[in-house]
């Protein structure tokens, strides 16, 4: 009986060791896959400042994208997580950073912004290195108001049309003058100019030059 206990317990003792060099194989395979990525796994209750640091800079955003007024920015300085920032632009299309103190974002575009940043922040970073991404493109809106299903206001998205503007809203009610038709638009020396839109006519192939491409702050009316 001795005998048999003794076998027994080193059966179990080399299938224990034998187990332990199968799971040191395999994590060790997963820490060389990940040190080719650069994806290595994110250790449990490691503090997010850490994270941020090891993360990838962010890409920039859209160079030819203009900066409004409510807009919200996520503004990241490489390894500076104190003066990396997420915040609305002002109506005035200020905004404040540490270290930059007030910047003009309204007008900019976010490498035009980036730029003038970087260059404030060299007074107390070493090559700051400054990514701005437009979050939320709040300045980019139109209303829609008269007789539609749901006048509002609404996010400008792509190359939206007078037409789309009308489906954004769900279309026209019982008695909506659909001939008559118009965006109001503010033009550069700040006048508001007023363009028309025959539905009947675009629909049938006639003016599709009234089917503008909407800009932000136009407003579309349905009488």
């Amino acid at each position: 009986m001795a005998e048999t206990k003794t076998y027994a317990s080193g059966y179990w003792a080399l299938k224990a060791w034998a187990l332990t060099l199968v799971f040191a194989a395999s994590l060790s395979a997963q820490t060389a896959e990940a040190a080719k990525t650069g994806n290595a796994p994110e250790s449990a209750g490691q503090p997010a400042s850490m994270k941020v640091e090891q993360g990838t800079k962010a890409p920039h955003s859209d160079a030819s994208y203009v900066i409004g007024a409510d807009d919200v920015l996520a503004i990241n300085v490489w390894k500076e997580p104190d003066v990396s920032r997420t915040l609305p632009v002002r109506s005035d299309g200020m905004i404040s950073l540490p270290l930059a103190g007030e910047l003009k974002a309204g007008g900019q575009t976010p490498l035009q912004l980036e730029q003038e940043i970087t260059k404030r922040l060299s007074s107390y970073i070493s090559e700051p290195e400054v990514t701005v991404i437009v979050q939320d493109s709040k300045s980019r809106k139109i209303n829609i108001l008269g007789m539609v299903a749901k006048p509002g206001a609404y996010l400008l998205t792509g190359s939206a049309t007078v037409l789309d503007a009308i489906a954004m809203a769900g279309g026209f009610k019982d008695f909506a003058k659909q001939k008559s038709v118009y965006v109001l638009r503010t033009n550069e020396k700040g006048a508001q100019e007023r363009l028309p839109f025959n539905y009947k006519d675009v629909i049938k192939g006639k003016n599709p030059e009234q089917n503008i491409k909407l800009q932000p702050g136009d407003t579309v009316v349905i009488p």
